[in-house]
């Protein structure tokens, strides 16, 4: 009975769920193109273009990597012109951004292939006319 256990233990082994996550998080499948959804807007093409650096400053797997990680794409995001405020979930891969028009997302890694500067739709801030 115990060599029959031990063999169906072994068997089950490669049935067990592996807790690194961040790939199938970042790979974006099921979900809308990451240059469809940029279209959509000059918000969403931003939430496109965190979601971008986001995955790109990936470092590696250690608590340490993942909050160097995370500053980068919080600074990152906080260079868009309209965005306001950013929380980033520091037990998940995903941050929240608000948008000065009270619009909030949340954006995961997404690590398409395509540099966050080539996103469609992303434009340079408003130039703010002089106060007289």
């Amino acid at each position: 009975m115990r060599p029959a256990a031990v063999l169906l233990a072994i068997l089950l082994l490669p049935a067990c769920r592996n807790y690194d996550t961040y790939g199938r998080v970042s790979n974006g499948d099921g979900l809308t193109p990451g240059d469809q959804f940029a279209r959509y807007g000059r918000e969403q093409a931003q939430a496109v273009a965190i979601a971008r650096q986001f995955a790109a400053e990936r470092q590696g797997s250690s608590p340490e990597d993942r909050a160097r990680q995370l500053e980068a794409a919080i600074a990152f995001a906080r260079k868009q012109p309209d965005v306001t405020n950013v929380v980033a979930d520091s037990q998940a891969y995903w941050l929240t951004l608000e948008f000065r028009s009270g619009w909030r997302t949340a954006v995961t890694p997404l690590a398409d292939g395509t540099d966050a500067a080539a996103t469609p739709n992303l434009q340079a801030a408003p130039a703010v006319a002089p106060a007289p």
